[in-house]
């Protein structure tokens, strides 16, 4: 079992910035990928980034790249989701989560969930 602890939400206004963080711990030698994830109430799940800690490429969707960074703290065992030039679009609960099998972008891939972290981004 992993267990995945976020922290780092909050309110920022439009333009600013938040780095959220994920504390892995329990199994975490059988983790391949960690990802973060976002949903806003009556939508769907949907992917934002993920670091392959298996093989090493990272992930961005189309909506956040080159505003998010992916990163980790190896020691720590922490996955980090810096957010810079925050929209109000990217209000949502976001969600980190751990897979032992997949690279990148599935949700269905991933087995371990966090239990999220609200960013509300005020315009």
């Amino acid at each position: 079992q992993v267990q995945l602890v976020e922290s780092g939400g909050g309110l920022v206004q439009a333009g600013g910035s938040l780095r959220l963080s994920c504390a892995a711990s329990g199994r975490t030698f059988s983790i391949a990928t960690m990802a973060w994830f976002r949903q806003v109430p009556g939508q769907e799940r949907e992917f934002v980034a993920a670091s392959s800690w298996r093989y090493g490429p990272t992930y961005y969707a189309d909506s956040v790249k080159g505003r998010f960074t992916i990163s980790r703290d190896n020691a720590r065992k922490t996955e980090y989701l810096q957010m810079n030039g925050l929209k109000p679009e990217d209000t949502a609960v976001y969600y980190c989560a751990a897979s032992t099998k997949t690279d990148c972008c599935a949700m269905t891939g991933y087995e371990y969930w966090g239990q999220g972290t609200q960013v509300t981004v005020s315009s």
